[in-house]
């Protein structure tokens, strides 16, 4: 099942679900090429100067953000793991609506992640990071950040099942 939408069909909700997606990529990219250059420093200062004392928590926390980052894109490409095929042979209303559903209950799960996640935010601000003089209330900003994404992925997918009329949409 592709939760991939174009814009093109002039929905509001697709094109910034769309304009989201490519943000995430940008920051997927980002957090990845950052996450390399730190290792490798961290590689040639153990070798051959001191060893950083912060690299290896700050590569840590920028592996756990592309993984949620790439998480939010692949959900929107589709691309996450699924057994579809029963729905494929299911009648095209019945299959929109399945999809719907499957959805909503998408919705709620990322909901309680965006919920919780933003709770232990709040919990967490004065607790701080072990290397880095940082709030770990940033680092868990990744769960209702990437709850919020995917939701708003989900809802541009039914409102383009119930507005194009395509069961696989």
């Amino acid at each position: 099942m592709s939760h991939d939408n174009n814009a093109a069909g002039g929905s509001l909700l697709g094109a910034l679900s769309d304009r989201v997606n490519y943000l995430c990529e940008a920051g997927l990219f980002i957090t990845l090429t950052l996450m390399t250059l730190i290792t490798i420093l961290q590689i040639v200062c153990r070798l051959w100067f001191k060893a950083l004392t912060w690299s290896e928590e700050v590569a840590c926390f920028l592996l756990v953000f592309a993984s949620f980052l790439g998480s939010t894109v692949a959900f929107k490409r589709g691309a996450n793991i699924a057994v579809n095929f029963l729905i494929e042979a299911l009648p095209k209303a019945i299959k929109k609506v399945t999809l719907a559903a499957i959805d909503l209950v998408g919705v709620a799960f990322f909901g309680a992640l965006a919920w919780y996640g933003a709770v232990l935010c709040i919990n967490q601000s004065a607790q701080l990071a072990s290397s880095i003089p940082i709030s770990m209330s940033y680092m868990y900003a990744v769960f209702p950040i990437t709850g919020a994404i995917v939701i708003l992925h989900l809802l541009s997918h039914i409102e383009k099942l119930f507005r194009s009329g395509e069961g696989n949409a």
